[in-house]
């Protein structure tokens, strides 16, 4: 049984139907299900001949997004006062306006559909939309959608759609036995049988990385800390090493494996001073600890075993903070 109701098909169709226009947008720094999602959204749009804008304030940092960037604007067309008000706004893969970025546009008062996956999201005032904590990737609702509304994906979007999938699951590694597990293996075949590849999209995401991320991975790697009895491990990545490794293509999540494979690790933190004010966090964790609850306390959130953050100040001044957070739940 779909985790999706007919209410819920009928409300995104009429959202769908009493707008001339769209806007669709997902977080900043996108990641493979952000794009996948915003993506798919375009072609339930596409279907329904309706035009629209995809917006996305970057950066595209990934390795495996980049060739989609062309298909962003960070510079939204001027809408007057009657466009706006038959204009409909969807956010995907998170809730929050703050989160859309950098972008020259006032998204407040536009008529707004959310679709996300994250545990501790909730809809913005007077916005309609579908959020569901159970469904491992904002990509795999969309694909709910778009079979309920339409029918079959294209070859192409069924593509985009197991892309983003693979990228929030880990190619599946964090799903468990469940009911809604056993429902994205089969919605994950549907998309094999129209045509999406498990193997190119393997290697789409996992090859082809620059070297500078090798480099950075063993600075990394040599900088981590264990805390609390080593159930906690902590790295960062300085200013510095942004300059002389860069700041495209990251791959942290091989640095999630590495770090969470070790001996009696139950959570990893990755944090990055992004200026000489303001850092980010990424929070992994494996089943036991719930590391949006961290999260939370420093302006971030999403999901119990993955979740990130922003904010003011600096690391090492964050780090025995993040450590005191962890030790009340660890």
């Amino acid at each position: 049984m779909s985790i999706l109701t007919q209410h819920d098909s009928d409300s995104i169709k009429e959202f769908i139907q009493i707008h001339d226009s769209f806007i669709i947008i997902g977080h900043k720094e996108p990641d493979g299900d952000c794009i996948a999602s915003c993506l798919g959204i375009a072609a339930i749009l596409d279907f329904f001949k309706k035009p629209y804008q995809l917006l996305s304030a970057g950066p595209f940092k990934r390795q495996e997004i980049k060739k989609y960037e062309t298909k962003f604007t960070d510079k939204p067309e001027f809408m007057d006062t009657k466009e706006r008000n038959h204009t409909g706004l969807f956010i995907t893969d998170c809730s929050e306006i703050s989160r859309l970025g950098d972008i020259d546009f006032d998204f407040k008062g536009l008529d707004t559909f959310v679709i996300d996956h994250h545990k501790t999201s909730g809809l913005p005032e007077n916005a309609k939309g579908y959020i569901n904590a159970s469904a491992p990737a904002a990509a795999f609702i969309i694909q709910l959608f778009y079979e309920a509304l339409i029918g079959p994906l294209p070859k192409e979007i069924a593509e985009i759609i197991f892309f983003g999938i693979c990228t929030d699951t880990g190619f599946f590694r964090f799903l468990s036995v469940s009911p809604e597990a056993t429902e994205v293996f089969n919605a994950v075949a549907r998309l094999n049988t129209y045509g999406a590849d498990p193997r190119k999209t393997y290697n789409e995401i996992n090859n082809g990385k620059p070297w500078n991320t090798r480099k950075l991975l063993g600075v990394l790697l040599n900088r981590a800390e264990r805390y609390l009895n080593g159930k906690l491990i902590i790295t960062y990545e300085t200013l510095e090493d942004t300059h002389k490794l860069g700041s495209e293509g990251r791959d942290s999540d091989a640095l999630y494996q590495l770090l969470l494979s070790t001996k009696d690790v139950q959570a990893a933190v990755f944090l990055r001073q992004d200026s000489p004010a303001t850092c980010t966090g990424g929070f992994r964790s494996t089943d036991k600890v719930d590391v949006s609850i961290v999260a939370s306390k420093f302006g971030g959130g999403g999901h119990k075993n993955a979740s990130g953050m922003s904010c003011e100040g600096k690391i090492d001044t964050l780090i025995p903070s993040i450590v005191k957070e962890f030790a009340r739940i660890m």
